[in-house]
């Protein structure tokens, strides 16, 4: 696939360059990409379901082009975007300019289409809005679903509503294509992402008279312990996975805070940590463990403090996901990006949710996670052309099978 490269449309370039120019980082609403799609299909007489959050300020959009059709495929994407404050850009990071690719040595390999989200992952939601009319018009005896997500970056949030949705309005899909960027390589398991704060309450006192109180602090590092204690056990004896950069579970503590002088033992603290579980272990199961280790070390606190202890918040619970090499969406999406391989990936998506409610999926998209989140992230339009191709082969095949 080095020669014959797929040219990506200016219709397509367009679709993809106006979702960029909008600002839709987590803590912004995404509407006006939302109605943006949401009018673009009703240009072609198609209607969208919206499901909000809470207060209104965020949507997902489904839609779906072949109603009436006995099942469909979804194609499914986020539209939030991580921030760039404090990041080095050589671009408006809302510009979505084109230009030319750095090569080897300063060598030019390509254009590439550069602003938020380029990668991660608008070049993939334009790319199949771009297609929206050929898949109106498709032969195909099934339907191809849009499902246009808010607040996967900070848990997948969205994507739980429309799921939701989609099961309460009797829609059931054949299988789901995750579009996260892979450089277009099918990708058929990821770890998951369970993200959590603890409290941790002591007993304040003067430093001086420290055998009267419980040091917040001091107790959070011993629980921080216990998880790194966890995560070497992880590398020593988990089973390996191998495909995975790092194939065994990992801990990682992210965040600290507790204090608030020298001389005051501190009253309170927190962190927060993640588990990233292998498809074949259980961030629950990891966080059930912690938790028993929590109370072991409590124990010792109430004796000072009935009400010292540690509380637990959940952040974000985002499964693994474990596809297979010989699914039809699989062997579909193999087909259609022209790959006779599949691979794994690192980072979460929401292909493990999809799966979860009983859809058959694959992730296989546009880019590389290396640009995603990075300063001057970019997608090439060589990666752009293939997308729109493999889109383009979607609408003309005519069974999962075929």
């Amino acid at each position: 696939m080095t020669e014959n490269r797929p040219m990506l449309s200016p219709h397509a370039l367009g679709l993809i360059q106006s979702l960029v120019r909008m600002n839709t980082v987590s803590e912004n609403s995404n509407l006006a990409l939302i109605h943006f799609i949401r009018d673009e299909l009703l240009k072609l007489g198609v209607t969208s379901r919206l499901t909000f959050n809470a207060d209104k300020t965020k949507a997902n959009l489904f839609a779906t082009l072949g109603e009436g059709k006995t099942a469909g495929i979804i194609l499914s994407g986020h539209t939030d975007t991580v921030p760039w404050t404090g990041q080095d850009w050589s671009v408006d990071p809302l510009g979505a300019v084109v230009k030319d690719l750095p090569g080897p040595q300063g060598v030019q390999s390509g254009q590439g289409l550069y602003g938020r989200g380029s990668a991660d992952m608008k070049g993939f939601i334009g790319t199949a809005v771009s297609q929206a009319e050929a898949f109106l018009n498709s032969a195909a005896p099934y339907a191809i679903h849009f499902a246009f997500t808010y607040d996967e970056e900070t848990g997948c949030f969205g994507v739980k509503e429309l799921i939701a949705d989609m099961r309460d309005a009797g829609i059931q899909p054949l299988a789901c294509i995750v579009g996260e960027p892979t450089s277009m390589v099918p990708a058929t398991a990821h770890k998951g992402v369970y993200r959590y704060q603890c409290c941790v309450r002591g007993k304040a006192a003067h430093s001086s008279l420290t055998p009267q109180s419980v040091n917040a602090i001091e107790m959070a590092a011993r629980l921080i312990g216990k998880l790194r204690d966890m995560g070497e056990g992880f590398e020593r004896n988990e089973p390996r996975y191998e495909g995975f950069d790092v194939p065994f579970s990992t801990t990682s503590v992210g965040q600290m805070q507790g204090g608030m002088a020298d001389n005051i033992v501190p009253r309170d603290a927190w962190f927060r940590y993640e588990f990233r579980d292998l498809p074949t272990a259980s961030g629950k199961a990891m966080q059930t463990a912690l938790i028993a280790q929590a109370r072991e070390i409590e124990a010792g606190m109430k004796k000072v403090d009935p009400e010292a202890g540690f509380s637990f918040e959940t952040i974000c619970e985002v499964p693994s996901f474990l596809g297979e090499a010989d699914d039809a969406i699989t062997r579909l999406a193999q087909r259609l990006s022209g790959q006779d391989r599949v691979t794994q990936v690192a980072f979460g998506t929401e292909a493990g949710l999809f799966k979860q409610s009983g859809i058959a999926s694959v992730v296989c998209g546009p880019g590389s996670i290396n640009q995603a989140h990075q300063p001057d992230e970019h997608v090439s339009l060589d990666q752009l052309g293939q997308c729109e191709a493999f889109m383009q082969g979607l609408a003309k095949t005519t069974s999962l099978g075929s």
